[in-house]
């Protein structure tokens, strides 16, 4: 039997502090397009959510952060998945196993795996910053979009 959820998500990670948002966000969508059911299969998904960075912003006039410090970034958002059987836990870990290497393959090593955790949609509503960078999975062009 085929199960769909949409998960909200908070996906966090320290990041190179020349690193785009709009690139980190694009890279953790597309990494969730596929997600990993088991045996070698996928499973489709979407995220659909904001990036931004956490933490004060540098105040005006202050000389850009050193190449080598980290920043912290988050994306908050909703992940929708179908597969056979699935639980909003197994959604979650699939997530989980998609993103870290992508993040890694991309930053390298940066001290510890991002952080992808499941949270009330309450949150993702009201602490998603009005200034947040939209990002969104790309739908290949014979699949539906599920839209939150």
């Amino acid at each position: 039997m085929l199960s769909a959820h949409i998960v909200p998500l908070l996906i966090t990670t320290d990041l190179p502090a020349q690193a785009e948002l709009t690139e980190f966000g694009e890279l953790l969508a597309g990494a969730v397009r596929a997600l990993p059911a088991g045996g070698g299969t996928t499973f489709p998904g979407h995220l659909h959510g904001g990036v931004f960075w956490l933490g004060r912003p540098a105040p005006p006039g202050a000389p850009p952060p050193a190449a080598e410090e980290l920043r912290f970034a988050a994306l908050l958002g909703f992940l929708s998945a179908a597969g056979p059987g699935l639980t909003a836990r197994e959604v979650t870990a699939a997530a989980r196993a998609a993103i870290v290497p992508a993040v890694t393959a991309r930053y390298g090593d940066l001290g510890g795996p991002p952080a992808v955790i499941t949270i009330r949609a309450d949150d993702v509503r009201e602490r998603t910053p009005a200034d947040a960078i939209r990002v969104a999975t790309p739908q290949a062009k014979d699949t539906a979009s599920v839209t939150v």
